[in-house]
């Protein structure tokens, strides 16, 4: 009895144990993908959250001690926090589509949030928050917008990538190609 070993058991074995591998690897990039087209929105909330505290005026927050502000030294002056929020602005936006036209897979949607806390923080200790809060609102959602909007569309296109994969895995194994 001869066996031919092109299609031998021990042979279909590694293939079979291939194809779970790949489509169990698949599947784990469609749920990573899934999680990371989320940080936009969560991002979004964070940075929604900071600004109902800061168009308070950070009541909520405890001032700080006059000796810590002493430490802290003057504030800059609005004009120079304002220049800076323009030039934040455009650097930020030109980074996004600049990462939208590469396909990037980078987000920087926590950092933003960041920054633009920032910027609040400076224009409360100016005492010019309440004339400055929409620029620095306006700023921020249209940067984190435009960031969400370039990780939920990459995302969307990478998990329809992945599912087309798993459709070619599938009809593989229904034609026979591979058991």
């Amino acid at each position: 009895m001869n066996i031919d070993p092109a299609i031998s058991d021990d042979r279909e074995q590694p293939a079979a144990k291939d194809l779970s591998q790949l489509r169990r690897e698949s599947l784990l990039r469609i749920g990573r993908l899934q999680r990371k087209s989320g940080n936009g929105p969560i991002c979004l909330a964070l940075f929604l959250a900071i600004s109902i505290i800061a168009q308070q005026d950070f009541s909520v927050i405890p001032s700080l001690p006059d000796d810590i502000r002493d430490l802290l030294g003057h504030p800059p002056a609005p004009n120079m926090i304002s220049v800076a929020l323009v030039l934040y602005s455009f650097s930020a936006i030109i980074l996004v589509l600049t990462r939208m036209v590469s396909s990037s897979e980078k987000y920087g949607g926590i950092a933003h949030v960041g920054y633009l806390s920032a910027f609040y923080t400076f224009y409360h200790f100016s005492n010019s928050l309440q004339d400055n809060f929409w620029a620095v609102f306006a700023a921020g959602m249209t940067v984190l917008l435009l960031e969400s909007y370039h990780l939920w569309t990459l995302c969307g296109y990478e998990i329809r990538k992945e599912k087309a994969f798993l459709e070619q895995l599938d009809r593989k194994e229904q034609s026979g190609f591979i058991h």
